[in-house]
């Protein structure tokens, strides 16, 4: 079948290796002119890694292994530790490998089959499916049909708005803000082994380290708040104002640091419901589907998953599109509802509400593990 994969992500990379490995006619199309390589370390958890192993990228996959994450401090309003991060508190096994983002794009660019046609700065204007096929226009003018579209276009997937709808009807906000930049060039200087975070009530402000980089993240609850999430200068003042007048340990040269960075990451967290992926010959996979939040720290995981069994499918059913998405979901929906669902304690655990809350997590975290 000839199939277009909306998104280069890495959800729509893991489509086009798996769809082109099966021996489909696979299109990649990515609106920005670049893979997207900003953004905090993830992992790779569970079934997944057997997913990467069955895709022949474990290996390289475990040779970029960091352990960011599983070394973060919280710290007071003067940078004294408070209390560590439990390792059980984010993985599900030993075996959960964290990797920078970029190291895995790369991985995944490699092992993406020389066929499949890779196409930047191009993205869907319409798409209509006849039941037999789907014209496609996109917005540089040109127009084309296929047999499936995959919208693999995250959590703002214009496939998904196309097809079900607008995205405020399948969008379920958890009242946190996140927005990762780059931090002050000393601060990957500091303890590489060790992110640092900072809480204040509702907030916080961090420096994650690994390797030579080091990265301002920041995360602050609030109400959703109307803005454009293509526009940057509306997300940096919208960050800047989250921190307006906090000057408490590294947190002003932090935002000003991650305010000038043209990479800013800024978005709502939020998660997407829908009662199905799929309709006629469109089907939806990773965030687009069901985006579970950073906060449950799955959704690398979910999109590897989510893109293999898709691919399994199709093999399995042929032509016979609607078993084959059928059969996808009833196997995939289960994971990611047990990952949106782990990610609903997240903001309790990293941005408490109150200082009392603040203080009981750090005891409980100090009583699991030591400083």
């Amino acid at each position: 079948m000839k199939i277009l994969v909306s998104g280069a992500g890495v959800a729509g990379l893991c489509a086009g290796i798996d769809l082109a490995r099966a021996g489909h006619e696979v299109e990649v199309v990515e609106r920005s002119n670049h893979l997207r390589v900003n953004g905090s370390p993830i992992d790779v958890r569970g079934e997944a890694l057997d997913t990467a192993e069955r895709m022949g990228i474990l290996d390289a996959v475990r040779e970029r292994r960091i352990t960011m994450t599983e070394r973060t401090t919280f710290v007071d309003r003067s940078g004294a530790p408070v209390a560590s991060l439990a390792v059980q508190e984010i993985n599900e096994t030993d075996d959960d490998v964290e990797l920078p983002r970029e190291d895995l794009m790369d991985v995944l660019r490699q092992a993406l089959p020389e066929q499949v046609d890779l196409r930047f700065e191009e993205s869907i204007a319409t798409l209509v499916d006849d039941g037999d096929r789907v014209a496609v226009t996109f917005t540089s003018g040109r127009a084309a049909s296929y047999d499936v579209v995959v919208g693999a276009d995250g959590v703002h997937s214009a496939v998904r708005r196309l097809v079900f709808g607008p995205e405020e009807r399948f969008t379920e906000p958890l009242g946190v803000y996140v927005a990762i930049g780059a931090a002050p060039s000393h601060a990957a200087s500091g303890d590489a082994r060790v992110t640092e975070i900072l809480n204040l009530p509702g907030r916080f402000a961090g420096v994650a380290r690994y390797r030579d980089e080091a990265l301002a993240i920041f995360e602050f609850r609030s109400d959703p708040i109307d803005h454009d999430h293509h526009d940057l200068a509306a997300q940096r003042r919208i960050l800047a104002e989250a921190f307006a007048g906090v000057e408490d340990w590294k947190v002003p040269e932090l935002i000003e640091a991650a305010r000038h960075d043209p990479e800013l990451y800024f978005d709502a967290i939020a998660q997407i419901h829908l009662p199905s992926w799929h309709r006629g010959r469109v089907v939806l996979i990773g965030d687009a589907a069901h985006c579970a939040t950073p906060m449950a720290g799955r959704g690398t995981s979910l999109a590897l998953l989510g893109a293999w069994l898709l691919a399994d499918e199709l093999g399995r059913h042929g032509d016979d599109l609607e078993a084959a998405f059928t059969a996808y979901e009833r196997r995939q929906r289960p994971h990611a509802t047990a990952a949106q669902e782990f990610a609903r304690g997240g903001a309790d655990l990293v941005v408490p509400a109150s200082w009392e809350a603040i203080e009981a997590r750090n005891a409980r975290l100090r009583a699991a593990q030591p400083l």
